[in-house]
């Protein structure tokens, strides 16, 4: 029996067009048979993994005949005491990725929309798209958001609002007092999910005073993750903190066993390495400036960023991309992201941006 797919399947879910993450490793070595290959796609921690995570990771793999705890007590009682925060607020995920779409099935369905920036996380149009809800996309204002522009372009079936900050891929921040006037104009029936995937690379006095305001705003949602400061991109691990009747909401669509317990247990003990924290804030703010010095060089535009990558402007973006490819490095094209001339590039340690910039520098001059 033949079966027409595009029959059986709704018109939102046809429409898609899946996410499309960083090239590893592995692919670029089999497709070019080079090595010494230097990856800066995924915004990873060039440090890796905090040895104190590492170490609790291997404790736990000697359990892992058994089902991870569902409700992640430990995990949550670790975060609770992190940010003072009750445990009935916190919602585990697989990656915050997995959270985006919790709050998406939860909170939206066909006959809603939702608002996001342009330029901003690609996965907030996927995932209000997959429920069949309708996205609607706000010009951006000097490659952020613009909140103003965000507020007048809400409709009566509004239900959730995505901010990115820092956002990604351009790096911009929203500054608190902006973000704390834009909650006070919302109506309680608007959701706000605050995906705060880089605050940990944030200097102390632009760091976000989210978790305070959830005492203030129930109808705020703010998502972390372990991916990228604390180094735990392979085990997929993050959560979010909102009034404990969003988290209840959350859970409800959240799969049995959505977060390992190996990954549970590495972000236990991730939150207690505060050394681990310092050295990568302090390696990505070196890194930060070196990259910026190089492409002042090289007369490169970028966009200053507040996460540990980079966003800056070639005539030749793909050109530029593959020919990087060949000397051994990987960036990220984002012309999916409306930005066809940029490339963005992760901050990796001092012998990686070297390389880059080298590399760089030969690619403009063989491909422009």
């Amino acid at each position: 029996m033949n079966i027409d797919i595009c029959e059986i399947t709704p018109s939102h879910i046809r429409a898609i067009f899946p996410y499309a993450p960083g090239k590893p490793i592995s692919e670029l070595e089999r497709e070019l048979g080079i090595r010494d290959i230097v990856k800066l796609a995924s915004n990873e921690n060039p440090l890796g993994t905090s040895p104190k995570a590492l170490d609790a990771a291997r404790q736990a793999l000697l359990d892992a005949s058994r089902y991870p705890d569902g409700n992640g007590f430990e995990l949550k009682a670790a975060i609770s005491d992190r940010y003072g925060i009750p445990a009935e607020s916190i919602v585990l995920g697989n990656g915050s990725n997995d959270l985006l779409e919790l709050a998406a099935r939860a909170f939206l369905e066909p006959g809603r929309s939702a608002a996001f920036s342009q330029h901003a996380f690609a996965v907030y149009a996927l995932a209000v798209q997959a429920v069949g809800a309708r996205g609607i996309e706000v010009q951006a204002k000097d490659w952020g958001h613009d909140l103003d522009a965000m507020f007048s372009k809400l409709e009566d079936d509004t239900r959730v609002v995505f901010i990115a900050n820092p956002n990604n891929p351009t790096g911009t921040l929203l500054q608190k007092a902006e973000l704390a006037a834009f909650l006070k104009l919302l109506p309680s029936s608007v959701l706000v999910v605050l995906d705060e995937a880089y605050d940990e690379y944030l200097p102390s006095g632009s760091a976000s005073n989210s978790m305070a305001w959830l005492r203030e705003f129930p109808n705020l949602i703010v998502t972390r993750t372990f991916s990228k400061a604390y180094g735990l991109a392979g085990l997929r691990m993050g959560f979010a903190a909102a009034h404990p009747d969003i988290a209840d909401m959350m859970n409800r669509v959240r799969q049995p066993f959505n977060v390992n317990s190996i990954a549970q247990a590495a972000a236990i003990a991730a939150l207690s390495d505060a050394a681990f924290l310092d050295k990568s804030r302090a390696v990505n703010l070196s890194g930060m400036a070196q990259i910026r010095e190089g492409l002042e060089r090289l007369g490169i535009d970028y966009i200053p960023s507040f996460g540990n990558f980079l966003s800056f402007r070639v005539g030749h973006a793909q050109g530029i991309f593959q020919k990087l490819l060949k000397l051994g490095v990987i960036v990220r094209p984002i012309a999916g992201y409306a930005m066809p001339e940029h490339l963005r590039v992760s901050i990796g340690l001092e012998h990686e941006n070297d390389k880059f910039l080298s590399a760089l520098q030969q690619a403009i001059e063989e491909v422009t």
